[in-house]
């Protein structure tokens, strides 16, 4: 019997000693404020817990080493000084997705205990073994400084009153409550005879499956059922855009990558579940897997997919003259090719899903980023009908794109469905690693044309991306280099062939950029560099051949309005003056999906009571504050108080809306919000809220007007509108980054804190890229699947980060607003090149850039520079 006190309980356990405190928490006593963001890895700082009032890590410690220990989790916290903490955060924007936070909590908690008015080196200090992949760092910084002060005074500021919402702070929509651990994610549901699934992965990323042996797994402990593919009742393989992906390989079939599932076990516990699904014994005939994108598109290449070619598409766009057209002698021409890594997304929450049956159907409760779009991938899966299916949204801890394809959902789905039971299954980091899409590595060979004047006449760029085994929204990612290839400028002839390619890699799709930060590396590289060829300022000559009205972009869309480059980089001017080691990168990242794809948002507004409003809609909650935009929006429209007002996203309520992805919500939802307002108001001048129990008002707002590529339509529309971006690293004397300001235009700031969050993370996230994220593979293996070897910066290692905000309002986006979740990072890793390049004269072409560091050991750059290649 282990004994030891547990939040001032008396805990007697006869569990094995062995059993991580972790699962303890969670499972036993489901004390769920303790996340499990790296699944025993000790790196990620989430389950931070006190023993004997020093920190330590839930996960690192079995119950065997707390006989006798005190244990305090967030939920044992002294309520009041964790209330000035949490408050604290949310006050000052450091909490996004904040499945990081309570840890932080924990330490913040600790730190101030012991030093009351900590500075922010000893702030990076104590939070330097804890990772958030939101924030950027820099507003928890503030924020325990702030908690501090409350701390030391004893008091909390008086809460604000808002008579508009719009361009205003308003704190983040269940901050507090997701803040201190009181808001669940998906792994934080618990039900009644709830039964645990776990995945049986194939070992080769290219095998045949001569026999699935289950038997040994069967007559393990606890075990219910284990689901093959044959047990499938509907559509075997599913897909964003493409149905090429296998739920499961069925015996006889071929895998493609390793992260491809061969069975599924069902078993009482998760410990259970996992340690049969060891006990599979799998018979394969290896095959030598396809891995290498420029092999992959020749004629003689074994295919990826035996009946169609390892070309999934092809984006061509020729505009104007022919590149070789322009006589060498008129013109300064530069060159490059150029590869980008592979990026793991390390969302700080694993892949979870929970289903249950109902009635004749399941309800889901899911973490992914579009509840409509896995409604219909799992009717097809289960020969439902789609009104079968119920998904509850679960606010999402970070996403980032890596959670659009459906991964676990599903799978859960698929064994709620045939043992009538709820089912809940979570992916480990390394499974989650394994699994999902990742950032595509590119390859560019990029050649830009300019005259002798400073203008650039042409551009010529031929890209192949790897988009691993399955289509994913690989096609669109290339389609995103293609369109974004001359960034923020006008470059008048375009030539460009950008193709994706299928490997036996795991599959890539999206991230945050969307294939535009991949090109815009290449683009500002070779904007550097004919600047010094051609002896042009570089601020001038980026701000000469800026878009504006009347001037078109790679596609050959015309800009009508809204153009906000030239704004940014007129912020950052006299920062580009006055430093000496500097590197300069302009951006534009689409907002909606175009290319003549609808891009669509509904809303359902509902009078619960006369003390509660809640707003229904489609999108996901990740982090990036697309709840706030809902709620802000209705607020100031109708004058409503916000704290009556909730969110919910449930496909119970039937508005079909996309996936959320290419920086679009806020203006398409914020369009639906005023629409189904104004109804609202109407109603509100004859009735008083009490009268209006029941009804329910509804709001839509649709793009259809985007044109596809190649149509030949009179007017190429891309996409509905475009954010624009300007930053500027700055290197010290000793060569390292001293500080990043980023000049981002986002039409209209609609909350001035999320919107600073928003920049600082995604800069963090592009600094990560441009020195050392990279998840190499060889032989379609990962060389590693541990979350620290990802390469994400940590606090300690993150430089300052300065944020102007630019307002060139669009006139689709609600109240001018354009997107802002993914340009953040567009410019980053080519500015950070460009820098380099100012202090030792050395050009790069791959990421992670080559740069000698004391930051980073050698080791480390060795590993990160693997080709993913």
């Amino acid at each position: 019997m282990i004994e030891f006190i547990l939040n001032g309980q008396e805990i007697s356990c006869d569990l094995p000693g062995k059993t991580s405190l972790l699962s303890y928490l969670r499972d036993q006593k489901h004390l769920t404020g303790s996340k499990d963001g790296c699944s025993g890895q000790g790196v990620c700082g989430a389950c931070t817990v006190l023993i004997n009032n020093k920190p330590r890590l839930a996960c690192q410690m079995s119950l065997e080493k707390i006989q006798d220990k005190e244990i305090l989790t967030i939920e044992g916290l002294t309520e009041k000084k964790k209330h000035f903490i949490a408050e604290a955060l949310v006050e000052k924007g450091a909490v996004q997705c904040g499945f990081c936070t309570p840890g932080i909590i924990v330490k913040a908690y600790h730190l101030i205990e012991k030093n009351p008015t900590p500075s922010s080196k000893e702030i990076k200090t104590a939070l330097k073994n804890h990772l958030c992949r939101c924030t950027g760092y820099v507003k928890i910084i503030d924020g325990i400084k702030l908690a501090a002060q409350h701390i030391k005074e004893n008091k909390l500021p008086s809460q604000k009153s808002f008579t508009s919402y719009i361009g205003q702070s308003v704190k983040k929509y269940k901050g507090f409550e997701t803040a201190i651990g009181k808001r669940d994610f998906t792994d934080d549901l618990f039900f009644p005879n709830m039964l645990h699934a776990a995945l049986v992965f194939s070992d080769h990323p290219r095998a045949k499956i001569i026999n699935i042996d289950l038997e040994k797994a069967k007559k393990f402990d606890g075990i219910i059922k284990i689901l093959t593919a044959k047990d499938i009742p509907g559509n075997l393989k599913t897909g964003l855009i493409y149905q090429d992906w296998p739920i499961m390989i069925a015996q006889g079939q071929t895998t493609n990558y390793i992260g491809d599932v061969l069975a599924l076990i069902i078993a009482k516990t998760p410990e259970q579940a996992k340690t049969a699904a060891s006990l599979v014994n799998i018979e394969y005939e290896v095959m030598p897997p396809i891995t290498n994108i420029h092999k992959a598109i020749e004629e003689t290449s074994p295919k990826v997919h035996s009946n169609k070619s390892n070309i999934l598409n092809k984006t061509i766009i020729n505009i104007g003259k022919d590149y070789g057209s322009f006589p060498q002698k008129d013109h300064i021409e530069v060159s490059g090719i150029f590869n980008t890594q592979r990026i793991e997304h390390a969302f700080l929450e694993t892949e979870t899903a929970v289903a249950l049956p109902l009635n004749d159907g399941i309800h889901l409760f899911s973490q992914g980023q579009g509840i409509y779009v896995d409604r219909k991938q799992i009717a097809g899966l289960l020969n439902l009908k789609e009104e079968q299916i119920r998904i509850t949204q679960v606010e999402t801890g970070g996403a980032f794109g890596g959670k659009e394809d459906l991964s676990v959902q599903g799978h859960a789905a698929l064994a709620a469905y045939i043992l009538q039971q709820p089912v809940k299954l979570h992916l480990s980091r390394q499974e989650s690693i394994r699994m999902h899409p990742k950032r595509h590595p590119v390859y560019m060979d990029m050649s830009l044309k300019a005259d002798k004047n400073g203008q650039l006449k042409a551009i010529k760029l031929f890209a192949l991306g790897d988009t691993g085994a399955y289509a994913s929204v690989g096609d669109k990612v290339m389609e995103r280099v293609a369109g974004h290839a001359t960034g923020g400028y006008y470059v008048p002839n375009v030539q460009i062939e950008a193709l994706a390619v299928y490997t036996n890699n795991i599959p890539s799709g999206a991230m945050r950029g969307f294939g535009a930060n991949q090109v815009a590396f290449a683009l500002e590289s070779l904007m550097e560099e004919i600047c010094e060829k051609g002896s042009f300022d570089a601020w001038e000559f980026r701000y000469k051949n800026a878009l504006r009205e009347g001037l078109s972009t790679a596609t050959g869309q015309i800009m009508k309005q809204g153009v906000g480059i030239r704004a940014c980089l007129e912020a950052l001017k006299d920062d580009y003056k006055k430093h000496k080691y500097k590197g300069l990168a302009c951006a534009i990242k689409n907002s909606g999906v175009g290319n003549g794809m609808i891009d669509e948002s509904k809303c359902k507004i509902e009078v619960k009571s006369a003390e509660n409003i809640i707003i229904h809609h489609g999108w996901t909650e990740m982090g990036q504050g697309a709840h706030n935009m809902a709620l802000q929006t209705f607020c100031e429209e109708t004058g409503i108080d916000i704290a009556i007002v909730d969110v919910q996203v449930d496909s119970v309520w039937d508005i079909p809306t996309g996936m959320t992805t290419s920086s679009r919500a806020t203006a398409l939802l914020g369009q639906a919000v005023i629409d189904a307002s104004k109804k609202f108001n109407k109603a509100m001048a004859t009735k008083s809220l009490k009268e209006l129990v029941g009804e329910v008002f509804f709001g839509e707002f649709i793009v259809d007007w985007t044109t596809k590529p190649n149509s030949h339509s009179k007017e190429q529309i891309t996409h509905f509108a475009y954010g624009y971006a300007a930053q500027l690293v700055v290197l010290n004397e000793e060569g390292k980054i001293k500080e990043v300001i980023a000049a981002h235009d986002a039409g209209k700031i609609m909350n001035p804190t999320l919107f600073e969050g928003q920049i600082e993370g995604a800069v963090h996230m592009g600094l990560g890229y441009a020195l050392r994220e990279n998840l190499p593979m060889i032989n379609g293996q990962l060389v590693s699947d541990s979350l620290n070897d990802c390469g994400i910066l940590r606090i300690h290692e993150t430089p300052k980060i300065k944020v102007i905000g630019v307002e060139v309002k669009d006139k689709v986006g609600a109240y001018g607003a354009k997107g802002v979740g993914e340009i953040g990072l567009v410019p980053t890793a080519a500015a950070v090149a460009n820098a380099f390049y100012r202090y030792d004269k050395k050009r790069r072409y791959d990421l992670p850039l080559e740069w000698p560091s004391d930051d980073f050991p050698v080791v480390i750059q060795e590993y990160h520079r693997l080709p993913s290649l």
